[in-house]
């Protein structure tokens, strides 16, 4: 019981120096004295801490920093699983639209067009195509049955148009060409 005689008994009045709370915390005397700079442990006086109260902080110091690491890889793993399920978003688009089931708003955008200019085209050449066989009937409604039969003709034309799957796939096939000559330009910048 020699031993028992020379012990301290820990209060939480209980002062040690800079290296007795280094020793407990298992850190160096100089992170004591940043983490007194800091504000983490402050001293009770010049070169002294209380010890309980240094532990303690000391403790929910590492708790905090825990808690933010922690909360930094949630965010870190919620991005990268965002990231990847828009990539199997894209891939999955991407394959539908080589399959030709989808087609970009641009494709369908200028197949319309072309659909436009054909149509218009037709329209444009009724009044040359019309001019000579009218001006030779003798009545209003000679003429305007000439009128309907090449308007029906036209129409006729138009409801012959359908949907070509290899016009969207060669429109899909050169439109990739390019994209990829691009991002080759983009890389050599």
């Amino acid at each position: 019981m020699a031993g028992r005689e020379n012990e301290k008994t820990v209060t939480n009045e209980t002062e040690v120096s800079t290296t007795e709370l280094a020793m407990v915390l298992g850190v160096t005397a100089r992170r004591v004295q940043q983490m007194a700079q800091d504000g983490t442990t402050p001293p009770a006086k010049r070169g002294c801490f209380l010890l309980c109260d240094s532990v303690q902080r000391y403790i929910s110091f590492l708790s905090s920093r825990e808690r933010e690491a922690s909360s930094q890889d949630k965010e870190k793993q919620d991005a990268e699983v965002s990231i990847k399920k828009a990539k199997a978003t894209i891939a999955v688009l991407e394959a539908k639209e080589l399959q030709g089931k989808m087609h970009r708003n641009e494709d369908v955008a200028a197949m319309t067009e072309d659909l436009i200019y054909t149509i218009r085209g037709m329209l444009v050449a009724l009044p040359g195509r019309l001019a000579v066989d009218t001006s030779a009937t003798e009545t209003p409604a000679e003429a305007a049955e000439i009128i309907r039969k090449e308007i029906f003709k036209v129409m006729e034309e138009l409801s012959r148009y359908r949907y070509d799957p290899q016009k969207y796939e060669e429109r899909v096939r050169e439109r990739r060409s390019w994209d990829a000559i691009n991002e080759r330009d983009d890389d050599d910048d």
